[in-house]
């Protein structure tokens, strides 16, 4: 009996033995397994090696290099990786659920195609929120070719659904400069494709046009253009007698003005500060760059964080709202700021300063952060603007640059109200007669600027009447004292007399 208990104990610990023999050479296996970095893989497949190797050869090629082949066979495209399109799509979702609006006119014109027969050649930041504007466009019925209008701020992942879908995109992030050109010249030198719509932002898909293809223009419908820089451009074009279509100017509409500009700056500026710097803003001196509507934004956010904030400014009226709005801190900090300036010029010279601004303009979109709702505020117009202009009868625009309606401003706002659940007051008869002003709007005229100045120089013998709506205090009354009498006088001139004589 002791014998065969032993037996047994014997068979326990040679079974034990063989299960950890084999447990150790499975390890060993196993350690063998790495990939070619030195690292375990996370699948022991065959194939996922040679995904990987295929991965990183592709990030060594540049995607002009490449041919590639959506699933549905499309190849008009030229993009970093179409096997990023499903994440690209679930990044278009989720900005669809940001941008009602957008959403909201496609919905109501998606049936009556107002864009029938339009082309729309692109030129701007390709991100999600600009793949549902294309897909927007689509649906009302326009073809749509597009490029980037900023060698950083693509999307490789939406670029990648926009391709999958069909659309003709020509964008990846990080070109050179020799790319940049060369994917707005794919957008538009297509024989079989004549573009009749430009929807830019920058206006550099408008001067490769204009100096490369010059006989497109006679195709062309309008032009819809959202930044400074391509506003500046197309009012250059028009005053030397250049400009042969119309055009829209979505930058200083008042949508664009006040959402994108001052509340979404007001917003964004501290997140990209932190994204960038993971500083602490309290107790900072920060210096803003002129008082506009980006100026406001920007410093209303800075004093509530607590930081020191210092303006400046070139225009007269600009700096009275600066120092209305700073005066108290202002005079308690006069000799502080007085021992800063003296520091600031003795350690800075102009030559710095201007390197310094060429790195600030391309890191200004390495940060950037604004929000998909304000985007979309952005893009409601452009698409309004965009189907303003083709459907225009002949005649009612010029070749010249011109805001957009009020009337559309005024809509754009309206789509967004169901978001927060607001609802408008609606003018009774008696009191739209009373303002003269019908109940469905305009509400406000052409020369009401929500106040802000317009600054172009094309805008002549106009001039805005400003009140500070403060207590009737005697700076209150000089300064409006002050803008009747100016006003008076530039009316006087205006009519060919001089009234100093």
């Amino acid at each position: 009996m002791f014998n065969l208990n032993k037996t047994k104990e014997e068979e326990a610990v040679q079974s034990i033995c063989i299960k950890q023999i084999q447990f150790a050479d499975q390890q060993q296996d196993f350690n063998k397994r790495l990939s070619k970095t030195g690292r375990r893989s996370r699948s022991f497949s065959q194939s996922s090696t040679v995904n990987y190797n295929s991965d990183c050869s592709e990030d060594a090629t540049s995607p002009r290099d490449r041919q590639q082949r959506s699933s549905k066979g499309h190849q008009d495209f030229c993009i970093k990786n179409i096997r990023q399109a499903g994440l690209g799509r679930r990044e278009i979702a989720i900005a669809e659920q940001e941008m009602p609006a957008l959403m909201a006119l496609r919905k109501r014109a998606e049936g009556e195609k107002p864009l029938a027969g339009a082309k729309v050649v692109g030129c701007t930041h390709i991100t999600a929120h600009t793949a549902v504007l294309m897909e927007t466009l689509s649906a009302l019925g326009a073809q749509c070719r597009w490029a980037a209008c900023n060698i950083y701020s693509t999307q490789n992942a939406a670029a990648a659904a926009l391709a999958e879908e069909g659309f003709p995109v020509f964008a990846w992030k990080g070109e050179s400069e020799d790319d940049f050109w060369w994917c707005i010249d794919h957008c538009v030198s297509l024989e079989a494709w004549q573009p009749n719509m430009i929807l830019d932002d920058g206006g550099d898909l408008t001067h490769w046009i204009d100096k490369k293809y010059p006989n497109i223009f006679k195709m062309m419908k309008g032009i819809v253009e959202e930044s400074v820089t391509g506003v500046h451009r197309l009012y250059q074009l028009s005053k030397a007698g250049r400009l042969c279509v119309p055009a829209m100017n979505i930058n200083d509409s008042v949508t664009k003005q006040k959402f994108d500009n001052l509340y979404c700056c007001r917003e964004s500026i501290l997140d990209g500060l932190k994204r960038l710097t993971d500083v602490m803003f309290g107790g900072k001196q920060v210096v803003v760059c002129g008082y506009g509507e980006v100026g406001k934004g920007c410093s209303a956010a800075l004093k509530a964080m607590g930081s020191i904030v210092y303006i400046t400014e070139v225009d007269p009226i600009c700096a009275l709202q600066a120092w209305y709005g700073e005066r108290e801190r202002e005079r308690e900090r006069e000799r502080e700021r007085e021992r800063e300036r003296e520091r600031e010029r003795e350690r800075e010279r102009e030559r710095e300063r201007e390197r310094e601004r060429e790195r600030e303009r391309d890191m200004n979109y390495l940060c950037l952060c604004l929000s998909l709702f304000q985007h979309g505020l952005l893009q409601t117009g452009q698409a309004l603007a965009l189907i303003e202009l083709y459907n225009a009868p002949e005649g009612r625009y010029n070749k010249d640059v011109y805001l957009l309606p009020k009337k559309m401003d005024e809509f754009v706002a309206g789509l967004h109200l169901p978001t927060f659940d607001a609802h408008l007051t609606e003018l009774t008869d008696e009191q739209a007669k009373y303002l003269g002003l019908t109940k469905t709007g305009p509400f406000k005229p052409n020369y009401y600027r929500w106040g802000n100045t317009h600054t172009h120089s094309h805008l002549k013998h106009i001039m805005h009447i400003y009140t500070v709506k403060a207590g009737m205090n005697m700076n209150s009354n000089v300064i409006w004292r002050s803008s009747m009498f100016l006003w008076l006088t530039v009316r006087v001139f205006i009519a060919g007399t001089n009234p100093w004589k």
